[in-house]
């Protein structure tokens, strides 16, 4: 069965939107021949030029049998004349599966597509979006959602994630680990991860807590509640739980448990430490709670991401 797989792109685009899922969807058609037929399409058709200068060449939007419309992102309102040609083609088109990758969700937004639906798009756009789109449930921590037949998909690479789903939803869990180990991808992340880490690494919007971020990764092993956090920065936990949410995106806690994570996940990963000497080190304090936080976020056990991480050994011929 060959499904129709149109990428959508426009003046503007942003390219590894519309090339990450590309190269996601070509890798899958090498291990299962017949299955996709990759085309790129933009208003009128023609070179199309990217937000970095580089140019694409798509044919004209058509209304054919299409199996899934991939809409990429990027400056959507460079050319208003695409931007009105796309709204309209969207609201016309009947594809089984609608998708986007980051700002593409404001696209499938003016069209209507997504009024009543969960959705989500890159973490930078969360307030403006949801205030344009108050019929929207927008879910600003989610690297990808699928609400029915419409899949939305974060920042940039995470569109990457959002083509390695469809196509485990096309093909099977095989096909789309194989097609992420060609891309150097050792596995899909699922769409519960959050998008937030690089916030919070940064600090929140403004960087405010940068100094506290640092400091936190120092102390991960220790107890790291809100009232010490706000002792630290000389804040009311009060006001300080209001904002640090409001300049990261996240609670102090689902930070908290964000570090940890990412300093066990990378001594998991890159050793042979004993589980429940990460688990110490990271601050989880036993094995079992590291392990639900890990099938919670990542959506797999400590050990499949160590098994996975270690290179395969060479088998005979």
């Amino acid at each position: 069965m060959i499904r129709t797989v149109a990428v959508v792109i426009f003046p503007g685009f942003q390219i590894l939107d519309a090339a990450g899922p590309a190269a996601a969807f070509e890798i899958a058609e090498r291990f299962s021949p017949g299955s996709y037929d990759l085309v790129l399409m933009a208003p009128g058709g023609g070179e199309i030029e990217s937000s970095s200068g580089l140019k694409l060449s798509a044919r004209p939007l058509e209304e054919g049998a299409l199996d899934t419309v991939v809409m990429s992102g990027g400056d959507i309102i460079r050319s208003r004349e695409a931007l009105q040609e796309i709204l309209a083609w969207l609201r016309r088109v009947e594809p089984r599966r609608m998708t986007s990758v980051c700002s593409g969700a404001y696209l499938l937004a003016e069209a209507g597509l997504l009024d009543g639906r969960s959705a989500t798009t890159h973490w930078a756009n969360s307030d403006d979006f949801s205030r344009r789109y108050p019929k929207i449930r927008l879910d600003a921590e989610r690297i990808f959602i699928r609400d029915g037949d419409i899949w939305t998909s974060a920042g940039i690479s995470s569109g990457i994630d959002l083509a390695l789903a469809l196509i485990e939803d096309d093909l099977g869990q095989e096909i789309a680990r194989r097609t992420a180990h060609q891309l150097v991808i050792h596995q899909r992340r699922p769409g519960g991860q959050s998008q937030f880490s690089a916030l919070v690494e940064l600090g929140g919007r403004t960087g405010r807590f940068s100094g506290l971020i640092a400091w936190m990764r120092e102390h991960l092993a220790e107890p790291l509640t809100v009232e010490r956090l706000a002792d630290h920065v000389a804040m009311s936990p009060r006001n300080f739980a209001r904002t640090f949410a409001a300049e990261t995106g996240t609670t102090p806690a689902k930070a908290v448990e964000r570090l940890r994570l990412e300093a066990a996940r990378a001594a998991i990963e890159t050793g042979h430490t004993p589980l429940e000497h990460i688990a110490e080190a990271a601050g989880f304090g036993d094995p079992g709670r590291m392990r639900r936080a890990f099938l919670r976020n990542f959506g797999q056990p400590p050990q499949a991401l160590r098994r996975a991480a270690r290179p395969q050994q060479s088998r005979p011929a």
